[in-house]
């Protein structure tokens, strides 16, 4: 009991039920989309657009939501972001409570991505754009784009894990954080 209660005073909650649903039915509607590419259409299909519409309802929390949710808080400009990319390189990267720059870049990059999956994917739909060659080659190079974005989502999960001395997917499921300690940044 007295470790549970540890626990509890030495972490804070950081992503709320919205963000953790969000992320995890994200990552298996993309999931279900690619594995179905090329064979269950219908399902690919389906997939896909829960994707996009995750992918909205995350925009508008991102703009109207509260907390650790809102792009507000997360997103930062681009030389902060490279600065922070430089102290990773460095081995002097501050910890953040919620997303760090890179993440924050990250987490914008992949829906953007998405989005564009999306779209393409929905134009092949369409009497305008069914067969267009660089409809399709787009959805595809994007779809293939995704998949290089989510393998260095997860390295850079697992390097700040490691770094930082927490377990970053536990905290993504649990919604809870170590709380910050003298220069972390909130």
């Amino acid at each position: 009991m007295n470790a549970t209660v540890r626990t509890r005073q030495t972490s804070i909650k950081v992503w709320s039920h919205y963000v953790r649903l969000f992320h995890w039915t994200l990552v298996l509607s993309v999931t279900v989309a690619w594995l179905a590419s090329g064979e269950v259409m219908k399902v690919h299909k389906y997939a896909g657009y829960l994707a996009m519409a995750l992918v909205a309802s995350r925009f508008a929390a991102g703009l109207f939501g509260s907390g650790y949710t809102r792009f507000a808080q997360f997103v930062r400009s681009p030389r902060l972001t490279l600065n922070y990319l430089r102290d990773i390189s460095h081995k002097r990267e501050r910890r953040y409570v919620g997303h760090n720059p890179a993440g924050a870049a990250m987490v914008l990059a992949l829906l953007v991505c998405i989005c564009g999956i999306a779209l393409t994917g929905w134009m092949q739909t369409t009497d305008a754009y069914w067969g267009v060659a660089w409809v399709q080659i787009a959805h595809e190079l994007l779809g293939n784009a995704i998949l290089v974005l989510i393998a260095i989502h997860i390295a850079g999960v697992a390097l700040a894990s490691i770094r930082h001395g927490e377990n970053l997917v536990r905290a993504m499921v649990t919604g809870r954080k170590r709380s910050p300690d003298a220069g972390d940044i909130a």
